[in-house]
């Protein structure tokens, strides 16, 4: 069977429902892990889901900021949440589908500093990280893991509009990188989206709201991943090669979140 795993920032369920609909209807994702719904559990559209064909439905949310849903064609097995947010935000949730556990992630942005020492959000945001590998590097590498969601690190030269000037902008200063990479080579990750489209080619996922004509001034960043163990590898290259995208069309839509879907394709 094809699995379809797509995540999204959708940046306000709520507000969005509807073009969560029209992404479903044209892409037809198995699973859809979503990150920023903005609202608490009870507020969730679960009709709507369900209406899509997603009827399998997990949350944490939280009033007004943040929040994580997965919402699933398929039933769910339960796994746990990984506790690695110290702030104890809605910024994880997880669950097995088809064998596959999937823990989906916002990890904190990090305000506007990139020091730990005068910053508190940065700090989060590496502890964060170093929580999650420490977590990570426990694993048995063999079992089947999908990391996605907003990572809010754009971990490669080629994941950013502009290597030398976001060097010093936080989600691509150089000890993000190394948090990135860490985490990376604590789970053996691959990084599906690239494995897709190598480097050199640049691969954004968010654009700012700022900019009137996002494609024109293609100010991006490449904050949204599929990263997976490799247990997964087998069925992420079952065709011969990675069949995973960014949506970057949807970024074009009526009302649209700052960030596009991603998705990648599994032959399980």
């Amino acid at each position: 069977m094809r699995l379809r795993l797509c995540t999204w920032n959708v940046n306000s369920v709520r507000l969005r429902a509807e073009q969560v609909a029209r992404f479903v209807d044209e892409q037809a994702p198995d699973v859809l892990a979503l990150q920023e719904i903005k609202c608490q559990e009870g507020e969730f559209p679960r009709q709507a889901f369900i209406d899509m064909g997603l009827p399998h439905i997990k949350i944490a949310g939280q009033k007004g900021w943040h929040g994580v849903a997965i919402a699933s064609r398929l039933p769910f097995e339960e796994v746990a949440p990984l506790d690695v947010c110290r702030e104890g935000h809605a910024r994880c949730v997880a669950a097995k589908v088809a064998g596959v556990e999937i823990q989906n992630f916002y990890i904190p942005a990090g305000g506007d500093i990139p020091d730990r020492t005068i910053n508190t959000k940065f700090d989060h945001k590496l502890d964060f990280y170093e929580k999650l590998t420490a977590e990570m590097a426990r694993r048995d590498p063999k079992a089947p893991l999908a990391i996605v969601g907003d990572l809010n690190v754009a971990p490669g030269e080629f994941d950013v509009w502009s290597h030398k000037q976001m060097s010093k902008i936080v989600s691509h200063t150089p000890i993000e990188l190394e948090a990135f990479a860490a985490l990376m080579a604590a789970g053996q990750f691959t990084d599906l989206v690239r494995e897709a489209i190598p480097d050199p080619q640049k691969l954004f996922s968010w654009w700012s709201y700022r900019a009137a004509d996002f494609r024109a001034s293609n100010r991006g960043l490449r904050l949204d991943h599929v990263l997976i163990s490799p247990g997964l590898r087998e069925a992420a290259f079952r065709q011969g090669a990675a069949a995973a995208r960014v949506h970057d069309d949807v970024r074009e839509w009526e009302r649209p979140s700052d960030h596009a879907p991603v998705s990648a394709d599994f032959g399980l």
